[in-house]
């Protein structure tokens, strides 16, 4: 094969297959989804996203699990400073 020429590429015709029933309004006639609709889920995404983390927050289990794991980082926090003192000599 030359350097100069592009290689053949073997390739059949397809008819276009029956158009699908998109819902009006929410995409266009090609099935391109409409601004309005992406904004839409978006919004909706961002809506339960806060929504659940407000009711996780509301739980007394989530309380319980925030004060152990601020306890463990509390706990991580006074390990690494004994391990310092102890490097510098002082402990």
């Amino acid at each position: 094969m030359n350097g100069d020429q592009d290689p053949v590429i073997d390739a059949e015709i397809v008819e276009d297959a029956a158009p699908t029933v998109v819902p009006a309004g929410d995409y266009t006639e090609d099935g391109v989804p409409t601004f309005e609709h992406v904004r839409d889920r978006i919004e909706n995404r961002v809506a339960t996203g806060i929504g659940a983390e407000e009711l996780a927050e509301a739980t007394p289990e989530a309380k319980a699990v925030e004060d152990r794991f601020e306890a463990r980082r509390q706990a991580g926090l006074d390990k690494l400073e004994e391990i310092r003192r102890s490097m510098r000599g002082e402990g």
